[in-house]
């Protein structure tokens, strides 16, 4: 079985996860059955697919005709033989109850066709032995989503002890189609990837407040400002809701040990039935205040004692061969929304020392969850999760990355498509690098920036991760560093191209500005939105986009911070080339070929002539007259003579 031969999905369950796969599976151009035990839940989760789609067409990110076809291709059922006789793939997502599960695949196998894969939804328990309560344990695999399936972009690929490489290949793909990014945990182990990092995180901080190591505030602040996590581990832990918590942590306890033995503190809070956001009511009071927490009460104490949690966690996953540390990572920042993964964030600390904080706390408390793994121990001694020959040319970037593609163009990719590629100070620390490295470098003719996947070029700022920048004064500090990281593009003397899709806004546009020609697919998304959070552009916005589009069209965008699409950005002088989206990427190169195929020295001179004419006609026609001077004197001039007469392509090489 291929993946082209996948053409119907039945999905089986229509709660919150049953039917946001439906969607999402409708939505790639599948027809899907989502069948139920009772009508009414099937017509529930209907409802709600209806009312997605609804809000994604209000939004702009479908059209209404996009929204209708989607709702047309899902079929909602209650009985089981009409509902998977003609699947091709099945998605169970039925409650977390293995009875329940055993009793839905023996009803499903009497009506399954031979050649169909299922793929179970489950977030912890055993692929194995949920492929064993089938006809098809090779064709059983794991395919978990995260909630709201529309939203997240990870799925988590599970093989079980019995599955074939080509279930996971399809499963694989299908997630792909999904336009979701799969991850492959390679063993079948408890919690997976993402809940074996964040479950007993939120249980290490739960002990925390039990033995009054800290206080909630504190192990909030250390978490949101201080490690830049989405949200306090706190605050994460009422969101998914305690009782989920517990499950989770009550299932590794049993199957992996009193390592994971749960905090009495989160028992308690289930027993009262403060479950999080969903009771009203659980670490926090969301009828009485809500959520609270401080900026100021950030602990490195605490930061470390999580990491080293986290790190601990890793190390097992990586040491059982469930799955490498860059995939740890990209699972994490996907399915948690960290700002790095656990694994860089660990050796950006430094295992060493957070191995001696784990040694630190078993002495202490003689627990066994603070035991530290072998593995992290033999790479403590190495100096990382990561080796140093990952990184590119001797430089080493967590935000962005550096790719060299061919024909002399150098690559600079916004690395954080869990964050929308938004841009961070770390990330414009990394930028000015980058720049500086690629202008230096003699074989690259052309900068080519992009964003990692194909929701954002970039978003904007991470105002999230700003949150502790509060001051006036830092305020002028950050600004000031965008302007200068910026500003290396605009002045960089050699041609820059700006290859977007997706979203385009804020600070993000703000850097597209800076580049020289801008390529956009027909699915980006334009705007300068600060005023609308009350804010202004601060990274160049006010005075580089008048420069482009001119003062008028500059002011209307800033002003009303309204979105623009492609074909408008187009028409008001600001994208160059506006592609089919399934061009992008070869339309992006070819266009920075051609720039580096160029020479090299009035390329310099051009940009130089035209940025100083800003300030100054008499400036650039000064740099302008120098430059035409310059290049009368240069083999590459008579080299396009040459090239020109012969009828030929020239070979320019910069002298």
């Amino acid at each position: 079985m291929q993946l082209e031969d996948v053409d119907t999905i039945a999905v089986l369950g229509a709660g919150n996860m049953g039917h946001g796969i439906t969607e999402v599976a409708a939505l790639a151009g599948y027809e899907v059955t989502m069948r139920d035990i009772e009508e009414e839940f099937v017509e529930s989760g209907y409802d709600d697919i209806e009312w997605s789609l609804g809000k994604l067409a209000d939004s702009g990110q479908l059209t209404a005709e996009e929204a209708d076809a989607a709702a047309e291709r899902v079929t909602p059922l209650v009985d089981m033989e009409e509902a998977v006789s003609e699947a091709d793939f099945v998605i169970e997502a039925v409650p977390e109850r293995m009875d329940i599960k055993r009793e839905v695949y023996a009803d499903l196998e009497a009506h399954l066709p031979e050649r169909a894969i299922v793929a179970s939804n489950t977030s912890s328990l055993s692929i194995s032995d949920l492929s064993e309560a089938t006809d098809r344990p090779e064709k059983f695999c794991g395919m978990h989503f995260f909630n709201p399936a529309v939203r997240m972009p990870l799925v988590e690929v599970i093989t079980g002890a019995h599955t074939v490489e080509e279930t996971l290949e399809i499963a694989e793909a299908l997630a792909a189609e999904f336009e979701k990014t799969p991850v492959r945990v390679r063993k079948d182990s408890p919690g997976f990837i993402v809940n074996r990092i964040l479950v007993p995180l939120l249980n290490e901080a739960a002990w925390m407040v039990e033995t009054d190591a800290a206080t909630i505030a504190e192990i909030d602040s250390t978490t949101k400002f201080g490690m830049g996590l989405p949200m306090g581990a706190f605050e994460l832990a009422d969101q998914v809701g305690n009782d989920v918590t517990l499950d989770v942590l009550e299932y590794l306890n049993e199957t992996l040990g009193e390592a994971y033995e749960p905090c009495p503190l989160l028992e308690r809070k289930v027993e009262n039935d403060q479950l999080g956001r969903k009771s009203g009511a659980g670490f926090y009071d969301y009828e009485n205040g809500g959520v609270d927490i401080p900026t100021d009460e950030v602990s490195e104490g605490i930061e470390h004692r999580l990491l080293a949690v986290m790190a601990n966690e890793t190390a097992k996953l990586v040491g059982e061969e469930v799955a490498p540390a860059g995939d740890v990572d990209q699972a994490v920042l996907l399915g948690g929304g960290f700002p790095d993964g656990p694994a860089k964030m660990a050796d950006s600390t430094g295992l060493d020392t957070l191995q001696e904080t784990l040694v630190e706390l078993q002495d202490e408390t003689g627990a066994p969850r603070y035991e530290p793994a072998a593995y992290l121990e033999e790479r403590a001694d190495e100096g990382g999760f990561h080796d140093s020959d990952e990184e590119s040319e001797g430089m080493s970037f967590e935000m962005i990355r550096i790719e060299y593609p061919g024909d002399r163009v150098g690559k600079i990719v916004l690395d954080r498509a869990q964050r929308m590629n938004t841009v961070s100070p770390t990330m414009l620390d990394e930028l000015a690098k980058a720049i500086d490295h690629l202008e230096a470098d003699a074989e690259v003719r052309c900068l080519l920036l992009e964003g990692e996947g194909d929701r954002a070029f970039s978003a904007g700022a991470d105002v999230q991760g700003m949150g502790g920048s509060a001051s006036p004064l830092d305020g002028i500090s950050l600004s000031r560093k965008g302007q200068d990281t910026f500003g290396k593009l605009e002045s960089c003397g050699k041609p820059v191209v700006a290859a977007i899709d997706g979203y385009c806004l804020g600070g993000g546009m703000e850097l597209a500005t800076c580049a020289d020609l801008r390529v956009a697919t027909e699915r980006s998304t334009f705007g300068q939105p600060e005023v609308n959070l009350g804010l202004l552009p601060g990274w160049g916005g006010t005075q580089r986009l008048q420069h482009v589009v001119g003062e008028g069209r500059a002011k209307e965008i800033i002003l009303t911070g309204e979105r623009y699409d492609a074909a408008e950005m187009s028409e008001f002088g600001f994208v160059n080339r506006v592609v089919e989206n399934g061009e992008f990427a070869d339309r992006a190169q070819g266009l920075a070929a051609d720039l580096a195929s160029g020479p090299p020295i009035p390329q310099e001179f051009i940009k130089r002539a035209m940025l100083r004419g800003r300030e100054s006609t008499e400036a650039g026609l000064e740099i302008e007259s120098q430059g035409f001077g310059h290049v009368m004197h240069t083999e590459d001039l008579m080299e396009g003579i040459d090239a020109f007469v012969s009828d030929r392509d020239p070979e320019f090489e910069g002298e």
